[in-house]
């Protein structure tokens, strides 16, 4: 059996980064959701749910773990305009464990778990739906391939809540997910805002320490960790575009340093190709746009690097600014061939299969994921996508410079067209409309049949996928 292994690593960086804070008192604790899977491997599986919800309902701490919560503070560009009034306004960090599998730190974060003082004249709650719609997001990109948080428990609340953007009162939540690092680029634009040399120095020196240890040793360990961090964030950019994605609100405070997917609000999946699809309603001027993603994160890389001249210098901090481009079309390459199930070829080839894979995609409006679905394994599939629901659109001209470029290209060596997801004729999605449909029955019957039955089709194509975290 695992051992659950706590730690208090965030609390050693001192007061200066967070704020001790109590959990609200809730109502009722209902538990609605927990990643066995994932509690099975960290050494937590063994809990009941009357355990459960003492942990992660009333947030009473784990022996060897935080006495009291960690409201964590940052400050973030948000939508371009910097925020000094941010922080975790409705959640904390509960506690800190050592995944005994690789050896990492892992955060168990808060969603609606009461107010703080950055809560902002906030209630400091989460709706259920928005947690049901959290679960959802990060269990379909993860089978995606994305790295991204998990949502480790989800338990109903018992409070009726007032929002604007749904109808009210509606049911509460609080939520936690389990991730690698609450570290934001936020994080870092404080400490440079206050023009706080010392605690800046202290953070870097922090992750490095705890994420990228091998980078102990740089001559210039800013730089070296801008680096680092513009590779993470790269890839997890070219991970969304694979998987079609959209956050909605790529802010400053919403990346972290480890590259890792988290914090979803109003996201989104691709019905089909759209550089100008957004997610939320609120994003008027589509900055966030499905197209813009690339953009915004290496803007947000730039906040970073600014934050740390002071411990470097502007000469060696460009190096690692100018290898985002290059870092972003390598990773798409690779990230859109892993989805294809296809070996890589040369740069040039590979760059030129995605340019035309995007061609025909914007041409025929074909469905986004379909496609992948189709042509997973590339000519192994030619008799599944003759039968599939796009067919017509396979066999148009538009399609033609896709297809003879495509006949290069060998499967990978993880290709599992054997498995039977790939007998279905139309993939698992989750596009808003099914989301809509599996909180339908919930809200009006408390029928949570649709829900479970959705995580149990998305574990099928996580495995036949292959993916391993």
């Amino acid at each position: 059996m695992t051992q659950f292994r706590p730690v208090q690593t965030h609390q050693a960086l001192g007061n200066a980064f967070f704020d001790r804070v109590a959990p609200a008192d809730f109502p009722k604790t209902i538990l609605r959701h927990r990643d066995q899977r994932w509690a099975e491997r960290i050494g937590l599986d063994a809990l009941s749910d009357s355990k459960w919800l003492e942990h992660f309902g009333r947030f009473e701490p784990f022996e060897g773990s935080f006495p009291e919560p960690l409201a964590l503070r940052y400050h973030g560009h948000q939508f371009r305009s910097y925020n000094t009034d941010l922080g975790d306004g409705r959640g904390f960090l509960f506690a800190q464990c050592i995944d005994p599998v690789d050896g990492r730190l892992l955060d168990f974060g808060t969603k609606g778990s009461g107010k703080t003082p950055w809560s902002r004249g906030g209630d400091g709650r989460l709706t259920l739906k928005g947690g049901v719609r959290e679960v959802l997001a990060t269990e379909m990109l993860e089978a995606l391939g994305v790295y991204t948080s998990k949502s480790f428990s989800l338990v109903e609340t018992g409070e009726q809540l007032h929002r604007g953007d749904e109808p009210s009162p509606t049911r509460s939540a609080v939520l936690t997910r389990l991730s690698h690092s609450h570290i934001r680029l936020g994080t870092f634009q404080r400490f440079a805002y206050f023009d706080d040399k010392e605690n800046l120095q202290r953070l870097v020196d922090h992750t490095i320490a705890h994420y990228y240890p091998d980078l102990a040793e740089a001559d210039d360990r800013a730089a070296a960790l801008l680096e680092r961090v513009v590779a993470e964030v790269a890839r997890l950019g070219a991970q969304w575009t694979a998987a079609g994605f959209v956050h909605g609100v790529l802010n400053t405070d919403n990346i972290n340093i480890t590259g890792e997917s988290f914090d979803y609000g109003p996201w989104r999946f691709l019905p089909i190709y759209d550089p100008t699809f957004t997610a939320a309603y609120f994003d008027e001027t589509g900055l966030y746009a499905f197209g813009r993603q690339p953009d915004t994160l290496a803007w947000n890389l730039t906040r970073l690097a600014e934050c740390l001249v002071p411990l470097s210098s502007i000469e060696k901090l460009e190096p690692a600014l100018n290898t985002i481009w290059p870092q972003f079309r390598d990773q798409l390459g690779r990230q859109v061939l892993r989805r294809l199930g296809l070996k890589p070829r040369d740069v040039d080839e590979d760059t030129a299969l995605i340019a035309a894979m995007f061609a025909f995609l914007t041409a025929s409006k074909a469905p986004y994921e379909q496609f992948f679905f189709d042509w997973r394994g590339g000519v192994l599939s030619f008799d599944r996508a003759a039968a599939s629901p796009s067919a017509d659109l396979y066999a148009s001209e538009a399609f033609r410079p896709f297809a003879d470029l495509l006949e290069r290209y060998g499967p990978s060596d993880d290709v599992n067209l054997g498995h039977a997801y790939f007998a279905q004729k139309k993939p698992r999605t989750m596009l808003i409309d099914e989301v809509e449909a599996i909180w339908a029955p919930i809200a009006q019957s408390d029928d949570w049949s649709l829900f479970h039955q959705t995580l149990q089709d998305i574990a099928q194509m996580r495995a036949a996928y292959n993916v391993i975290v």
